[in-house]
């Protein structure tokens, strides 16, 4: 009897990209835009690093934007995540903000850097070593992109890459699902295949194992993308899976 094939539900950044640098500098310049005392200012590499300790933490792109007017701030962000979100909401409140502002910011400036110098914004997120070649050998029936990145950010990473994947089996943030609803909607669209998800942020990954429509999704955390030791260490306490790149690779 011939094996039923793996379905593999893929998020993107930490994963297959590593776009902590260019994420940081697009938050600096999005922060521009609400805060003009920042204008003028250039991002520092500290700042850059200082935002790689907290990027852990971040699960919207556009989150960025905040913590980049922290950091020119001075202000501290623990690595622990101890008191983030609370922190983001209370710079929300202050400038009255709200995510969807937050979210056409980032995006905007994303659009223009790319306009402005598409070589250097693509030099700017990588893919981690090894996953172009591996991603290209791939059938697209074998994966789904799902992540928290506008659409048409991950198709032109992919493209630049010449990775082909339909738009229809990337599951970004402007369809506006949770990725908990993303992955029933792969188990109802195929039933007869076993599903692994793959991500580097263990609170989703969590949430996921925590649902009980989904308990027979396998769950895989990577070593290489933004999350802590102490966070993967959790994951092995969870039974979550903790995987390396070379593992990575074998198993898609």
């Amino acid at each position: 009897m011939t094996k039923t094939k793996t379905l593999f539900a893929l998020d993107f950044d930490g994963v297959i990209c590593n776009s902590a640098v260019e994420t940081a500098i697009t938050g600096w310049k999005a922060a521009q835009g609400f805060w003009p005392d920042m204008k003028g200012q250039a991002i520092s590499d500290i700042q850059i690093q200082q935002f790689r300790k907290v990027r852990p933490c971040l699960e919207f792109g556009s989150e960025a934007v905040l913590i980049m007017r922290f950091l020119q701030q001075g202000d501290v962000m623990r690595s622990d995540c101890e008191g983030y979100h609370q922190q983001l909401q209370a710079l929300i409140d202050a400038k009255q903000l709200d995510r969807d502002r937050l979210q056409t910011a980032f995006g905007n400036t994303r659009d223009r850097e790319i306009q402005n110098d598409e070589v250097a914004w693509i030099a700017s997120n990588p893919l981690f070593e090894g996953v172009a070649e591996k991603l290209k050998t791939l059938e697209q029936d074998d994966w789904f992109i799902v992540t928290t990145k506008q659409e048409r950010f991950v198709k032109h990473i992919l493209q630049a890459n010449e990775i082909e994947l339909d738009e229809a089996r990337i599951f970004g943030l402007d369809r506006k699902l949770n990725k908990q609803t993303v992955l029933k909607r792969l188990k109802a669209e195929c039933p007869e295949r076993p599903i692994t998800f793959i991500e580097d942020r263990l609170p989703t990954l969590v949430g996921v194992q925590e649902n009980s429509e989904l308990h027979n999704i396998k769950l895989q955390l990577v070593d290489w993308g933004y999350n802590t030791e102490a966070e993967r260490n959790d994951a092995k306490n969870r039974a979550i899976e903790v995987i390396g790149v070379e593992e990575f690779l074998k198993v898609i």
